[in-house]
Formats: structure tokens, C-alpha cells, sequence
């Protein structure tokens, strides 16, 4: 049985939306997974959102380990990146007795440093393809606009100090260009990117269609990969991917096991659960 920890600030729709999914695709599945904890930086108590999120964790019966970065912070004083380390001990001092075999950095906002990338092999979800644009999603999805890309997609990666380059553990490809997409592109040769920032922003069609089609894959790639590295189809060790035969994971993309196939008959059998 492969043991997940599961991290997250829960502190919206999006950290509930992608928890459920992989939760009740591991009951449905009977995959040899299950979630063992949950983390999260903050406590009950401290907003709407995490509050919603820990009761959904409740309703799962998932051990919950709470421990406040906010609090931390007023503590300690002064920049939160400068105490990081100091926390992330904390952290780890408060999840010693808990088993995790892999873990998931899922909606959780805060960087982690280096001792705890070390001691976890933590999985983290980015909305880019391996050799695609780095930063939040939105800063993701402008620089698609920017480049007038054709391709795009999603990644898992192991979490280490460079922020979204670690080693590539899989990825789900998603076009951009076609039908949707193209009368979008043709308007765009005509308007001032910069103007469309300040006057449409995130509300620009161009970026929402974008959005749209990564985050309709999200869960299903997060869920796939968790699925691949409980049935020995890939494996993270000592901060390396590695392949069933235990060599180093390679592809045609830099690294990373490519799950187009399997999230393309995921959501084919089961639409519903990819839209939104």
C-alpha cells in the first residue's frame, strides 16, 4: 500500500475540488493508495475556506495535522522567507510519527526549503509542460498568450529548491490551437496584449479557454501519477525518477512519464468529473 501526504493550505474551491477527486478515484479505482494524512499551515479557526476543507477531510475520516504559518509569522516577526527553514522544522517535527511513502504539495502556498525536500519526495503540480513557462498559473497562461504557443500542458515534478524545475515525474500534453482556440488567436493579431492585460485581464476568452483545458486535466494527471507510482510503473527515490526497471525515467520530453493516453480515456469513461 503506498502511503500519500497530502499538503495544503485548503484555502479554496480548487484545494476541495482536486482532493475529492483523487479520494474518491482511489476508493472507486481500488487503487493500492491511500492518503494517510493531511497537513495543512493553517489551524481550524483561522478562515471560511480551510475551515471547508477541513470538514470535507473530516468527512473522509483522513488524520489532520495543523500547524499555523500565520501565527508562526507573527511570532517570529519579519519576513516569512527568512524563518522558513525554522518552520519547516517545526513541520517535520509535527509529522515524525506519520508514514508517508510519497507526497503531494496540493494547493499548498508556501515554498518549501531544502531540508524538507530532502527528507520528502514531495510531488508538486504545475501547469506547464516540462520545458514550459515557470510562476503562478496566470503568469503560466500570459506567457502562452505572449509566445503564441500552439502547445501546452500540465506536469508533476519533485519539489526541490529551484522552484518548479525538479525532476520531472509525468506530464499530459494539451493543444492549444484549433477549434476554440483559433478564432481567439486571429483576434489577437489585431489588439495590444498589454491593453487586454489592464482592460479584460484574467477575464480575456483567449485566457479562459487556455485555463480551461490545463485545469480540466489537473486532477486527472495528479491522480494517474499516484496511481503509476503505486503499481511500480514509476518510482521516486533519493530525489531521482525512475523507470519500472529502476534505470532513469527519460522521455521525449525532458524527463517524465508522458499520460496522455491514460487522462485522454479518464476523461472520455467520465466527463463530468474533468469539467468545471
Amino acid at each position: 500500500m503506498l502511503n500519500i501526504g497530502w499538503f495544503s493550505t485548503g484555502r479554496g474551491e480548487g484545494s476541495r475540488g482536486l482532493l475529492k477527486f483523487v479520494q474518491e478515484r482511489l476508493i472507486e479505482t481500488g487503487a493500492n493508495a491511500r492518503i494517510n494524512f493531511i497537513f495543512s499551515n493553517r489551524e481550524r479557526g483561522e478562515a471560511e475556506g480551510s475551515d471547508e476543507f477541513f470538514n470535507l477531510v473530516d468527512g473522509y475520516g483522513i488524520p489532520l495535522i495543523t500547524h499555523s504559518s500565520a501565527k508562526f509569522r507573527k511570532e517570529m516577526g519579519g519576513r516569512f522567507s527568512a524563518h522558513r527553514e525554522e518552520f519547516d522544522q517545526q513541520v517535520m517535527e509535527k509529522l515524525a510519527g506519520s508514514e508517508a511513502d510519497i507526497c503531494v504539495l496540493a494547493g499548498y502556498m508556501l515554498i518549501v526549503g531544502g531540508e524538507m525536500c530532502r527528507l520528502y519526495s514531495l510531488l508538486n503540480l504545475h501547469p506547464a509542460l516540462p520545458d514550459g513557462p515557470t510562476g503562478t498559473w496566470q503568469e503560466v497562461v500570459w506567457e502562452l498568450i505572449r509566445t503564441r504557443a500552439a502547445m501546452t500542458g500540465a506536469m508533476v515534478h519533485l519539489a526541490t529548491e529551484e522552484v518548479d524545475r525538479g525532476p520531472v515525474v509525468s506530464y499530459v500534453t494539451v493543444p492549444i490551437t484549433g477549434p476554440g482556440f483559433d478564432r481567439h488567436w486571429e483576434s489577437l493579431r489585431e489588439q495590444d496584449l498589454d491593453v487586454i492585460k489592464k482592460t479584460e485581464g484574467e477575464e480575456y476568452a483567449l485566457f479562459q479557454a487556455i485555463r480551461k483545458e490545463q485545469y480540466r486535466r489537473e486532477p486527472s494527471l495528479l491522480f494517474e501519477t499516484l496511481r503509476a507510482v503505486s503499481q511500480g510503473e514509476i518510482g521516486v527515490v533519493g530525489g531521482q525518477v525512475l523507470d519500472a526497471s529502476g534505470a532513469p525515467l527519460s522521455g521525449s520530453m525532458p524527463g517524465g512519464l508522458c499520460l496522455d493516453r491514460q487522462i485522454a480515456a479518464a476523461m472520455l469513461e467520465d466527463p463530468a468529473k474533468t469539467e468545471g
